[in-house]
C-alpha cells in the first residue's frame, strides 16, 4: 500500500498493487475502485501496461470535469449507461435522477461510484492474490432508491486473468447495473487501437437514437458494418450495446499483432458495451507524459442495457430487497 494521494478535507486515497507468479501486475486506487495500471509479460520478456491511466490523484480529479469525462479504469455505478431523461418508474413510484449528460443520467450521475472513496476490506497476497473493496451508497444518493452495499473484488488469477466480481444488496427494491471503465490498449497506453483486432460473439445490438438512447429495438448484425463475429480492425468510432446470448462462450476479444497478445472477455451479464475513445483534450497528461486522444484505448464494459428501467423486455435490472446482485467479468490474457 502507498498514498496516492489527499483531499482538502483529509481524506486519503492509496494505492495497492497485485502481482502473480507470472509477473502479471495489477495496480489499483481506492478513488473510484480504479485500475491505474495492468502490466502483462510477453513472450519476449518484456512487460506492457495494457490499461490508460494518470500518474495521480489530481489528474483522476480533474478527468470528470473534461467534456467527456473518460472514467479511466473505475468502476461505474449505480448504473452503468444512460437512462433516458433521467426517469424510471419502480413499484408505480416515478424516480427523478441527476442528469449529467444532455437531459439523461449517464453513468450513476452527477457523483457516481466512479468518484467515491472506497473502503479496502481485505487484501489476499497469496496464489490468485486479490483485493476487495466496498462502497455504501446511501439512500437518495443520486436520487436511487435503497442503501446499496456493494462489494468488489479483483483477483489476479496464475492463468494471467484479471476477474471481477461484484455484488450488491439494497434495504428497498431498487435498480443497479455496474460495469468496469478500463480502456485497454494491447499495444501499449500510449498508442492506438486501429492496428488491434476486435471479435465480438453477438447477432444483434440495441439501436440507439442519436443522443445514444435505446430506441427499444434490436439491429440484426448479419450484413451490418459493426459485425465483428469475424474478427476486424478496431474501428475509430464505436459506442454500441452488443447482446450476448452465450455466457460459456467469450464474450469478445482483442489481439495485438505488434505485441502477440491476445485478451479474452467473459461474462454473466447480458450485453458489452464497446466503446473506442480516451481523449483529455490536450488537458491533462496521461501515464508517462503521455497525450491521450481519440482513438487510445477501447472500453468493454460489461453490463445489462443502457436504459433497461425503461423497456419491459430488456433483461430486468431491478434488485429486490432481500435479493443479491451478482456480476463477473473475466478479462483473460494471452501471449503468444
Amino acid at each position: 500500500m502507498k498514498l496516492f494521494g489527499l483531499f482538502s478535507n483529509g481524506d486519503i486515497v492509496n494505492s495497492y498493487e497485485l502481482s502473480n507468479q507470472n509477473g502479471m501486475q495489477l495496480k489499483i486506487v481506492n478513488f473510484g475502485a480504479t485500475i491505474t495500471a495492468l502490466k502483462i509479460p510477453l513472450k519476449n520478456g518484456k512487460v506492457v501496461d495494457v490499461v490508460l491511466g494518470f500518474d495521480n490523484l489530481d489528474a483522476y480529479v480533474k478527468s470528470f470535469y473534461l467534456e467527456s469525462a473518460p472514467y479511466f479504469g473505475a468502476t461505474v455505478g449505480r448504473f452503468a449507461g444512460r437512462i433516458n431523461n433521467g426517469t424510471f418508474c419502480l413499484n408505480e413510484k416515478k424516480f427523478d435522477l441527476n442528469s449529467n449528460n444532455n437531459n439523461h443520467s449517464l453513468h450513476g450521475g452527477n457523483i457516481g461510484f466512479s468518484q467515491k472513496i472506497w473502503k479496502v476490506k481485505k487484501v489476499n497476497r497469496e496464489k490468485n492474490p486479490s483485493i476487495t473493496l466496498t462502497h455504501l451508497s446511501p439512500n437518495g444518493d443520486e436520487n436511487y432508491p435503497g442503501d446499496l452495499s456493494v462489494e468488489l473484488t479483483y483477483t489476479l488469477t496464475e492463468e494471467n486473468e484479471l476477474i471481477i466480481d461484484y455484488k450488491a444488496t439494497s434495504t428497498h427494491d431498487t435498480i443497479v447495473n455496474l460495469t468496469h471503465h478500463s480502456y485497454f490498449n494491447l499495444d501499449g497506453h500510449n498508442l492506438d487501437v486501429l492496428e488491434q483486432d476486435l471479435e465480438v460473439n453477438s447477432q444483434k445490438m440495441l439501436e440507439t437514437t442519436n443522443e445514444n438512447i435505446p430506441t427499444g429495438k434490436y439491429l440484426n448484425l448479419k450484413d451490418h458494418p459493426f459485425n465483428f463475429n469475424t474478427p476486424k480492425k478496431c474501428p475509430a468510432k464505436i459506442d454500441n450495446t452488443f447482446i450476448l446470448e452465450n455466457e460459456k462462450e467469450h464474450a469478445a476479444s482483442l489481439f495485438s499483432t505488434k505485441n502477440n497478445l491476445k485478451m479474452l472477455v467473459y461474462t454473466n451479464q447480458p450485453a458489452v458495451h464497446i466503446y473506442v475513445g480516451g481523449n483529455c483534450f490536450n488537458k491533462i497528461k496521461g501515464k508517462e507524459n503521455s497525450d491521450y486522444h481519440p482513438i487510445s484505448g477501447i472500453c468493454f464494459e460489461t453490463q445489462n442495457f443502457p436504459d433497461a428501467p425503461n423497456h419491459d423486455y430488456f433483461p430486468s435490472s431491478i434488485l429486490k430487497k432481500g435479493s443479491e446482485y451478482c456480476h463477473k467479468t473475466i478479462y483473460k490474457f494471452q501471449s503468444y
